[in-house]
């Protein structure tokens, strides 16, 4: 029986890593630290919730089935899952993620020298994806490409930035915004799902376990067990990344006080902390690890389409690659914009989709306990996300009374009403029942 030596094991949990930091993970945790003031640490452990403990329990869920969101999201039925499965794929494919990579590189490494301008976004973005296109087109040697070559380069990169948080703090703590004062840990939640790691999560799972196979491993426990070990080294490399991200951003007040976005904190305090050869340094670190997920995520993209349309993996990379480089030059701003609402309604259905795939064998029938949980949940996220946009006023006054509307979680108490409903209604049904295929 084929099995991983130890070597092999540490490279998929690097190669795993690497995939998930990209450039939410960089961006979102110093503007949290910079707006939360001394209330950081409650907010980074909100933001640790979603950002790094939703996403390793993803990759579990996954790996106990082999790997496919397919067959994670079968007890809604092969339609509703199918349509689930194609939201995650866009949104954290060529419609936001991958895009975002781009233009996350360019603002924080090539625009300081050449502007905000245009030409240099397309040009720039134009490499970029020539790269991602050229890398993404051997699926098979992503273990050696990514998990023994560039991912220990991005640890190593941002190993050095989180000690140089620590060691080397560009000034205090400054005032926390009002958000971040009345509720830090609610915020520091919700602003862990821009990161997008638990769509990630959803979307790595057959990547990771392919890298698994292609290696000769056949067994399906001991593709779960590489995957869940996988899994564990990504989330501590995360949570260590996170922290020093956050005090990074908590001490940078003093230098970037007026920062909208945690690109300008990191190039603030880069440029303070180590001159225009940290600014080299920040360029590089960002190109390299935004490069990674974007390879990954076109990967899985195609990987996921080549089996629902008529069209061949290699085919599909090319235009996810095309349409990500279009999108991309929007710009950073406005990408951001598009993808806030989007993703705050359809976190919450994939959050109740992961922790109730642990309680399965609990129920007479699945189906019955998830769906309406997992639609309450996406109605509830809905109204978040109307509630977050220039929509607002089309809701009634009746919605910001809903408990935890100001914490943007409102569809957490209605899920749980749901659950505990549906589960007693199943009890009542009996007679088990097959979930639908």
């Amino acid at each position: 029986m084929k099995v991983l030596k130890g070597q092999d094991i540490l490279a998929l949990g690097f190669m795993t890593f690497a995939l998930f930091v990209g450039a939410g993970n960089i961006i979102f945790p110093p503007i949290v630290g910079l707006q939360a003031g001394p209330h950081v640490w409650m907010a980074a452990l909100g933001f640790l919730v979603t950002a790094v403990g939703l996403p390793v329990i993803t990759v579990v869920a996954l790996a106990k089935v082999g790997g496919g969101m397919d067959a994670l999201s079968s007890p809604i039925g092969k339609f509703f899952g199918g349509l689930l499965a194609a939201v995650c794929y866009l949104s954290v494919g060529p419609l936001f993620a991958t895009p975002r990579t781009a233009t996350v590189s360019f603002e924080v490494g090539v625009a300081p020298l050449t502007g905000e301008s245009p030409l240099a976004l397309f040009v720039y973005s134009l490499v970029y994806f020539i790269v991602v296109l050229a890398v993404s087109m051997y699926p098979g040697k992503l273990l050696d490409t990514v998990g023994r070559f560039l991912g220990p380069l991005k640890i190593v990169a941002l190993a050095a930035l989180g000690i140089a948080a620590f060691m080397l703090p560009a000034g205090n703590v400054g005032e926390a915004q009002p958000a971040y004062a009345a509720s830090a840990f609610s915020q520091g939640f919700v602003n862990g799902y821009l990161t997008m790691d638990t769509l990630g999560a959803l979307v790595f799972g057959i990547v990771i376990v392919n890298a698994i196979r292609s290696r000769g491993v056949e067994s399906p426990q001991l593709i779960t067990r590489y995957a869940i070990i996988a899994g564990l080294i990504a989330g501590v490399g995360l949570a260590l990344v996170y922290i020093s991200l956050f005090q990074l951003g908590s001490s940078s007040h003093g230098i970037a006080a007026g920062a909208t976005n945690g690109a300008a904190v990191l190039h603030a305090y880069v440029q303070h902390t180590f001159g225009s050869l940290g600014s080299g340094f920040l360029a590089v670190l960002i190109a390299l690890a935004c490069l990674v997920t974007a390879v990954g995520l076109t990967c899985a993209c195609a990987e996921y389409f080549s089996k629902i349309l008529p069209l061949s993996y290699r085919a599909l990379v090319v235009i996810l690659a095309g349409f990500s480089l279009v999108i991309s030059n929007l710009g950073l701003t406005k990408l951001i914009m598009f993808s806030i609402p989007v993703l705050t309604a359809i976190y919450p259905p994939c959050i109740v989709l992961v922790g109730l795939s642990f309680c399965k064998g609990l129920w007479n029938s699945p189906v019955r306990v998830l769906a309406p949980v997992m639609l309450v949940s996406l109605v509830f996220g809905i109204v978040d996300a109307i509630k977050g946009s220039s929509l607002a006023h089309v809701l009634p006054d009746a919605v910001s009374h809903l408990p935890l509307s100001e914490q943007g979680l409102a569809w957490l108490v209605p899920s749980v009403a749901a659950l505990g409903i549906a589960v007693v209604c199943d009890r009542l049904l009996g007679n088990p029942r097959e979930a639908l295929a």
